[in-house]
């Protein structure tokens, strides 16, 4: 667990002020893991959470980044173009530390990520509950938007998410599965794991793939 400080900012876009909040650990850092929320939530998710408690210790600073449709209090997010705007309009913010930046996010954040990376200079994406299509709808397909990311990207997908399980995901895919976990990474009681253990999955698998780049 980070022992590091916690900052927020407030950064300006053309789709509303977006906030910023920094998770750093004493040491320095190699690299900056920005994540973004989804569509129905915010930086409270516990994947989110669980990143931010412990890959700042591990040598990455962690930036969960709320977007402006959320900052202002709307339930409902607004259309991919305007996600995207606001994610590159705060991007400079968090190059601003001068470390190469990881984009990501959870779901709707995920699909962000993955169609800005390149244009941004993006190191890699790291994709949490990417959804690889409307639940029961696998014929509309998003993998296009995963694939032409154009940099390394992570997968971490919850075995039973509606939005597409990790066998469903195109041959190649860098994927780790949080076993029995659904969109949210919410495990059912009787699989008989426990949310540490399922977050401590995901962190652990998501610091190894950093490591791999920055280590």
């Amino acid at each position: 667990m980070s022992t590091g400080a916690m900052e927020t900012e407030t950064v300006g876009t053309p789709a509303g002020d977006a906030r910023i909040t920094w998770h750093r650990h004493a040491t320095p850092a190699r690299a900056v893991v920005a994540v973004s929320h989804g569509a129905g939530g915010g930086i409270e998710a516990r994947d989110l959470k669980a990143l931010a408690a412990a890959l700042p210790a591990r040598g990455y600073t962690v930036a969960l980044v709320e977007q402006p449709w959320r900052v202002a209090g709307k339930k409902l997010a607004p259309a991919p173009k305007t996600l995207d705007t606001g994610w590159t309009a705060l991007w400079p913010a968090l190059e601003k530390p001068g470390l190469p930046v990881v984009a990501g996010g959870r779901s709707a954040g995920a699909r962000v990520a993955c169609r800005t990376a390149r244009d941004l200079g993006a190191q890699a994406v790291l994709a949490l509950s990417f959804p690889l299509h409307p639940p029961g709808r696998p014929e509309k397909s998003r993998a296009d938007e995963l694939t032409g990311a154009g940099v390394p990207t992570l997968v971490v997908q919850g075995g039973r998410d509606p939005f597409g399980r990790p066998e469903e995901f195109p041959p190649g895919t860098e994927l780790t599965e949080v076993a029995h976990g659904d969109h949210g990474f919410a495990v059912p009681k009787k699989a008989g794991v426990g949310e540490a253990e399922s977050m401590a999955v995901l962190t652990d698998a998501v610091a190894a793939w950093l490591d791999g780049m920055f280590g």
